[in-house]
């Protein structure tokens, strides 16, 4: 997998469906055991509530749980993972609490319900692209610089760091595949006198 979607933030959002109000809350996780502690949490918090119902997807492992919490079989978890599946994302935990308000949903409200729940946590997290990136540092002297850097910002590479000393020395994030056709521009660019050293391998957001 060179690249994956999970969710920015911790954030939650809640709505009152026939007096029942409801919570999504959402948290990106990168283990079973924080997907847990994030549930417990929940819990915890709303120790009150008629349901805390979970569903999430980590990229370990391909694991996906969902829980419906006491709620009729397969009204709350699997929806709610249906929207993370939706979504396309992955290292991520949804609760979504419910209050019960006296009036019965039935089973297609429920389903609605929390389809909605794990969507209002999922737009209040933000959805972000993790992709495997490196970082590669390009050095040349300050003559080259403005070439190097129009050429940069025309093809919108990320720029991590500038540093103006002696010399200059520009780090640009790029996707692992893009690398060595950047390095080769820059190469054809500058004659050769530009100088580019990956510096540092990852995931991260692109």
């Amino acid at each position: 997998m060179a690249e994956y979607k999970t969710i920015k933030k911790r954030a939650n959002d809640e709505f009152v469906e026939k007096k029942s109000r409801f919570i999504g809350y959402i948290a990106p996780v990168e283990t079973e055991d924080e997907a847990i502690a994030f549930i417990n949490e929940i819990r915890t918090k709303h120790r009150d509530a008629t349901h805390n119902v979970y569903a999430y997807s980590l990229r370990a492992g391909q694991i996906k749980r969902a829980s419906d919490d006491g709620e009729p079989q397969g009204t709350g978890g699997v929806p709610m993972l249906n929207v993370l599946n939706g979504n396309g994302l992955v290292d991520v935990c949804c609760v979504v609490t419910r209050y019960f308000g006296g009036t019965l949903l039935g089973v297609g409200g429920l389903v609605r319900a929390y389809t909605e729940g794990a969507k209002i946590a999922v737009a209040a997290g933000g959805i972000k692209t993790m992709a495997e990136s490196a970082d590669v540092l390009v050095r040349c002297d300050y003559g080259l610089y403005g070439k190097i850097e129009h050429f940069i910002n025309e093809r919108g590479i990320l720029v991590v760091n500038s540093e103006f000393g002696a010399d200059v020395a520009v780090t640009v994030r790029l996707k692992t595949e893009e690398t060595a056709a950047f390095e080769k521009d820059i190469v054809e660019l500058t004659s050769a006198k530009a100088k580019t050293e990956i510096i540092s391998r990852g995931w991260n957001e692109m």
